[in-house]
């Protein structure tokens, strides 16, 4: 997989907030769904020159909802994220350059 297709975006929750703020080298991104571990772990050490130490990922289903119509509604789509811990030498990863390098 190309590296510069994995990384998707920040995910910006009071939980995501709280995690970067206790761990301060935890971040939780939205990655591809045909990322893996090794894709992310090089990704980010490639864009932001900084050392991955684990990479955890959650996957969060679908969740739908029935129309009395008989259809369905997607109330929440499909993703991948992942939780990144950084080295503790390692420099704070800067999500707002984020935006200026897509």
């Amino acid at each position: 997989m190309e590296l510069a297709n994995v990384i998707l975006g920040p995910v910006v929750t009071e939980k995501a907030e709280r995690l970067k703020a206790a761990a301060k080298h935890s971040y939780t991104l939205i990655v591809a769904p045909e990322a893996t571990k090794i894709d992310v772990k090089k990704a980010i050490e490639r864009f932001y020159d900084v050392e991955v130490e684990h990479v955890r990922v959650i996957k969060v289903w679908a969740k739908t909802r029935s129309l009395p119509t008989g259809g369905q509604m997607e109330k929440r789509h499909a993703a991948k994220k992942v939780i990144v811990t950084l080295a503790p030498k390692s420099k704070q990863l800067d999500l707002a350059s984020f935006l200026t390098q897509s």
